[in-house]
């Protein structure tokens, strides 16, 4: 009887142990840079949401500022003490990804909450190597009361930059200091663009530069035609008279301008005309900015499912997308606009869902392990053609020749 009653009782408390370690919550060491400082408490009410709603998982929130995040991460990634889940922005992301720092996400994530264009920024070869978390974007401003003055339709979501051209011309011929478009000739605006044509800066397997293709080549001369074609619509800088850009526009001067989001405030603000945006017309297709932070898993990562849910919540879950909304810190990625009102019943601009019809199409930049080697070659050529004669394909051989030598793949 002594003997059963001990089996028992060791029995029992073998099992109470081991319910006990079943019932221990997972830790997730989650390193994080945006939301340090100003946002700092909304990141913690997030995670509060998560927790609660995810007794099991705990969150070891490794906060750090942007200028000391990356050294710090990649100390940590390369000494193989990489954290569970580390957010990224896109440049250093892609990075990540080429080195197989990222772990692939792909069937663990909710895909249907992300708008396409989103995920196909995070995702390379069909597989899916991030979360998208939160995004700001380029969209069209136009200044209404020129296109009236010009008697010409306003902008549409379907504009591809033929109409836009046309457009402009019209706008530009309503006096010496009007101008119908301004689209700076820069890398990011370069690599976004050709991706409409069907272009890019890389082979699809990443292994050889393909800048002089005839694909680029072509969106890059329709670029220098606005600034030096013979009936101009886009102001040089001799032309601008040291003013910037979003001068030109709040001073009623320019009819279009592609530029980011961010510039809602000070156009409402200082604009004293009805303004309005649409997504960016494309030089065939649709392609837009993809200004992203996202959540990556390391692949060393022994609770991978749990990070990834984590990842896939912080994007998606629509309590954490509130918090966000409230506290006008940046945009969240989810593809169904009805959960975001409150950001698009702000005017102007009326057509704020432009921002979110945007995401369909937006061009990550290209997958380099040695992106701004990469961006220096390329602006040094693409910041002279607005004030000298080379071609477009002359200036395309020219990159094409200094990234190769550069050996930068």
């Amino acid at each position: 009887m002594k003997k059963t009653l001990a089996l028992f009782l060791v029995c029992a408390m073998v099992l109470t142990l081991t319910v006990s370690a079943l019932a221990e919550p997972v830790t997730i060491t989650y390193a994080h840079f945006s939301g340090a400082g100003a946002q700092e408490e909304t990141v913690k009410k997030m995670i509060a949401v998560f927790e609660e709603k995810n007794p099991d998982i705990k969150i070891d929130l490794q906060i750090t500022g942007f200028d000391d995040y990356f050294t710090k991460l990649a100390t940590t990634v390369g000494g193989n003490n990489a954290p569970d889940v580390f957010e990224m922005n896109m440049e250093n992301y892609l990075a990540y990804m080429l080195r197989g720092a990222c772990a692939d996400l792909t069937g663990l994530v909710g895909a249907e909450n992300y708008s396409a264009g989103t995920l196909e920024a995070v995702s390379s070869a069909g597989k899916l190597y991030a979360v998208p978390m939160s995004f700001s974007t380029c969209v069209m401003f136009y200044n209404k009361a020129l296109f009236d003055q010009a008697n010409v339709a306003y902008p549409t979501n379907d504009w591809t930059w033929a109409d836009a051209q046309a457009a402009a011309e019209a706008i530009k011929a309503l006096g010496d200091d009007i101008w119908g478009y301004y689209q700076p000739i820069t890398y990011n605006e370069f690599y976004k663009s050709v991706k409409g044509n069907g272009g890019s800066l890389l082979n699809e397997d990443y292994t050889a530069f393909t800048a002089n293709s005839p694909e680029n080549v072509a969106v890059l001369d329709a670029m220098i035609k606005r600034v030096r074609g013979e009936n101009h619509v886009q102001p040089t800088a001799e032309e601008m008279a040291g003013r910037g850009d979003w001068d030109l526009f709040t001073e009623g001067k320019l009819g279009m301008i592609i530029t980011g989001i961010w510039g809602f405030p000070t156009f409402t603000e200082k604009c004293d005309f009805d303004w309005d945006i649409v997504v960016e017309p494309g030089f065939a297709a649709k392609s837009t900015f993809f200004f992203a932070n996202v959540n990556c898993v390391s692949p060393s990562s022994d609770k991978k499912e749990a990070a990834a849910k984590f990842a896939d919540a912080m994007g998606s879950d629509p309590d954490i997308v509130q918090l966000r909304l409230d506290a006008s810190w940046e945009l969240p990625t989810i593809a169904d606009q009805t959960k975001l009102s409150q950001y698009l019943d702000v005017t102007p601009p009326a057509n704020r869902a432009a921002v979110f019809d945007s995401m369909d199409f937006a061009a990550a930049p290209p997958a380099l392990k040695e992106s701004g080697a990469a961006s220096e070659i390329i602006n040094n050529v693409l910041s002279t053609l607005e004030t000298n004669d080379v071609t477009a394909q002359e200036a395309l051989d020219d990159i094409q020749s200094q990234l190769e030598d550069a050996a930068l793949l």
